[in-house]
């Protein structure tokens, strides 16, 4: 094959990889990669002692320390994306373990995934701990609450609707 027909196969090629990138970019587009994060005041994990056989829910607000045993669990971030995204939810969690003699030393430190558990749970001999979600959005309630209608006094319960009788 002379020089002229392996030029055209590698712009072939090249044009196949440009198409191949387009699509790929085009799907993630399509798919809401791009959409917003949540993020959240407090994560939630379980966490098992092997010992005995117990999976506890550890529900911790984001920067504080809970111990599990001879760990400590500390979320640094917790974000969850809408239901039709994927990703759905992920935090990044420091892991110390409390040594005998009073000492920490850190065992993790990075990303877990709740919809992927066993991709990034942290595993002891004695201890695992994995991300279930996050909880409780950083918008207040009463920033999410609808305000009461400008007639209706405050101290008064909202008027009870009527219920329809349906018949069967």
């Amino acid at each position: 094959m002379g020089p002229a027909g392996r030029h055209r196969n590698l712009t072939a090629a090249a044009l196949c990889w440009t198409a191949a990138l387009a699509t790929v970019q085009l799907v993630t587009t399509v798919s809401g990669a791009h959409a917003q994060r949540i993020t959240n005041n407090v994560a939630v994990f379980s966490a098992l002692d092997k010992v005995t056989a117990r999976i506890s829910k550890l529900e911790i607000p984001i920067n504080e320390t809970v111990q599990f045993g001879s760990l400590k669990v500390t979320p640094r971030v917790c974000y969850s994306r809408p239901p039709e995204v994927r990703p759905k939810t992920t935090t990044f969690v420091e892991v110390d373990e409390v040594m005998l003699d009073g000492k920490e030393k850190r065992i993790f430190s990075g990303w877990m995934f709740a919809e992927s558990p066993g991709l990034n749970a942290v595993e002891h001999p004695v201890f695992d701990v994995w991300l279930t979600r996050c909880g409780t959005p950083e918008v207040s309630a009463a920033a999410a609450a609808p305000a009461p209608a400008a007639n209706q006094p405050k101290d008064e319960p909202p008027p009870r609707r009527r219920r329809r009788r349906v018949r069967r």
